[in-house]
């Protein structure tokens, strides 16, 4: 199989499996900005193409949603694919090196917390579920 038609074939699942999870793909840099400076709490998703993403944080971004607390908005960028949007994003996680896949929780347009690749690599999906949760517990409110 061509390399680029297989890897077309990872991304959009990839995309897909985000989408399907509830979360705003954003695929511009104008997209991200007013995304990002909305009053409330807003969880960044920074999606990849890596084993990671697709074994842990994909599925724990969509079980982590399903809970008391939730941020008020939900939104991702693809790293490696949207690469503009995805540097606009990392603009905004002052302090935290690039890292994908990775969360990233905002209130009111400024970082709290993130969960880098190093949390998300190596662990299940049901610890990387718990350590958002906790993110939810401390930064957002009751739904």
């Amino acid at each position: 199989m061509e390399f680029n038609l297989f890897m077309g074939d990872i991304v959009e699942t990839a995309r897909n499996e985000i989408k399907e999870a509830g979360y705003e793909e954003l695929k511009t840099p104008d997209e991200v900005k007013e995304a990002l400076e909305q009053n409330g709490t807003t969880l960044v998703m920074i999606n990849s193409t890596c084993g990671c993403a697709g074994g842990v944080a994909r599925p724990a971004a969509a079980s982590a949603v399903h809970y008391d607390k939730r941020p008020d908005q939900l939104v991702t960028v693809f790293a490696g694919q949207d690469r503009e949007a995805t540097e606009k994003a990392r603009e905004y996680f002052e302090g935290y090196p690039p890292s994908s896949p990775s969360f990233a929780l905002l209130k009111n347009g400024k970082i709290q917390k993130m969960v880098e690749r190093h949390e998300i690599e190596g662990h299940s999906p049901v610890e990387v579920v718990n350590k958002l949760q906790q993110l939810f517990d401390e930064y957002c409110e009751e739904i």
